[in-house]
């Protein structure tokens, strides 16, 4: 297998052209695995700079009703987890070079083994797993085996995370930095937490205790969220609930070009903020 650090060189890409990361998200087989297959390659299509692809599990205590909504319907279709690996497997080949992130919880690594989990996932093309309900002070054992395969271990850092706490996070951490931006859930209500001090000084926190990209997420809907999370001196965004919102209410046959239009707009959004 050949190492190769898609997210590195993508962040690079990024920096150099002064240009922000947008992440989007979408669950793994929903609505179905064509649909599925559809919406991320309207994503690849749009100029994201990398995928967060979530496999469905039936208590994702992260997620707010939206996610929540589209993970049970997966579930409930009998789509499995090697089924979704797979659908990696067939967007990778789409895309050679953009960097894929799963997001699972670690019920999943447990009923495959931990070590099936990371050689199946990294044979797929997998470059990055964020286990959303396991915190960095267990996850010894999960990036040894991780990093084996080639694969970089994503944590979440919180407005509640203190400082060392974050030292912690940041000596296993590869990839980027998960940034929740608020506490809660995901969802896409209006609160915009950019708007908060404390986020900045958080942000600046962690640069100071990784070169690792800061990449926000949580309630992150619109082109002026990311925006402002630019100017409070994210590195990009990551945007789950808005996308799963727009594919359910939009019209079957205009799911892809509604859903570019919305993938423009943010892309443009973060490429407009000069930090």
């Amino acid at each position: 297998m050949i190492s190769r650090d898609r997210y590195r060189a993508r962040f690079r890409a990024l920096k150099e052209s002064s240009k922000g990361a947008f992440m989007p998200f979408t669950v793994l087989g929903w609505p179905d695995e064509e649909t599925s297959f559809k919406i991320i390659k309207t994503m690849i299509d749009n100029d994201a700079s990398a995928l967060e692809l979530g496999i469905a599990f039936s208590d994702p205590v992260a997620d707010g009703p939206i996610i929540q909504a589209a993970a049970h319907q997966v579930i409930e279709s009998g789509y499995t987890v090697d089924q979704a690996l797979d659908l990696v497997a067939r967007v990778r080949k789409y895309n050679d070079d953009i960097p894929i992130g799963l997001l699972v919880y670690y019920n999943h690594i447990m009923a495959m083994g931990v070590e099936k989990f990371y050689a199946r996932a990294g044979e797929c093309g997998v470059d990055g797993v964020l286990v959303a309900d396991l915190p960095a002070e267990c996850s010894d054992e999960i990036v040894s085996i991780a990093t084996s395969n080639n694969i970089s271990t994503i944590f979440i850092v919180s407005p509640l995370t203190r400082e060392e706490r974050l030292e912690k996070i940041v000596k296993h951490a590869r990839g980027f930095i998960y940034l929740v931006s608020r506490l809660g859930v995901t969802g896409t209500d209006e609160r915009d937490a950019s708007r908060d001090s404390r986020l900045t000084a958080l942000i600046a926190s962690i640069k100071k205790a990784t070169d690792l990209p800061v990449l926000a997420g949580f309630g992150i809907s619109t082109p002026v969220h990311a925006e402002r999370m630019m100017v409070a001196g994210a590195d990009g965004v990551i945007t789950g609930s808005k996308i799963v919102d727009l594919v359910t209410k939009a019209n079957p046959e205009k799911i892809e070009s509604e859903l570019s239009a919305y993938l423009k707009e943010m892309v443009a959004a973060l490429n407009s903020v000069k930090v």
